[in-house]
């Protein structure tokens, strides 16, 4: 099994800029991540871009759509800001042949406590298990795109109701 982790910035790149206590995205900790997990399955981490999500553009989001439909991989983890991730998720709708786990975290990697290796764990199970589509997997839970906003006010992510859902109670 071959899984392509494919890097955009975010919280979860993040590191100490200046005294001022202002953050910079860095290079990602993705690799060290996965090394220091002792992981048994082949992979590569590839860097389309370093930025915090509020800066990813819808531009970004079709190159990265782009590079989605021309690699020819089917299982991929993409490390992203939360701030956005529900809008990227949703620019991927459509890639029906690839199983795509967006997650990040509300902490940086680099810090000592931090939701960005528990994230990382939980995409590589989900991506291995789930069928073709595109999910978040944030905070213990995998959602399917469209179904999921990040509330900001609680700082989690949280299912939102669906016509669907409402037709099947």
């Amino acid at each position: 099994m071959f899984i392509r982790f494919i890097t955009t910035g975010g919280t979860i790149d993040k590191i100490y800029f200046d005294a001022m206590g202002q953050f910079e995205v860095g290079e990602s900790l993705v690799q060290h991540i996965l090394s220091d997990a002792l992981t048994q399955f082949d992979f590569d981490v590839v860097s389309l871009f370093r930025k915090d999500s509020l800066d990813i553009t819808d531009d970004d989001r079709a190159a990265l759509r782009s590079y989605l439909e021309s690699d020819d991989k089917k299982l991929y983890v993409l490390t992203h800001g939360t701030d956005t991730m529900v809008e990227t998720a949703a620019a991927l709708s459509g890639l029906n042949d690839k199983t795509i786990v967006l997650t990040g975290s509300l902490s940086p990697a680099r810090f000592r406590t931090t939701d960005a290796i528990f994230n990382v764990g939980m995409a590589v199970a989900a991506v291995q298990t789930l069928p073709p589509g595109i999910y978040i997997a944030m905070s213990g839970q995998i959602f399917e795109a469209g179904s999921v906003r990040k509330n900001r006010a609680e700082n989690r992510f949280e299912r939102i109701s669906t016509n669907s859902d409402s037709a099947a109670d």
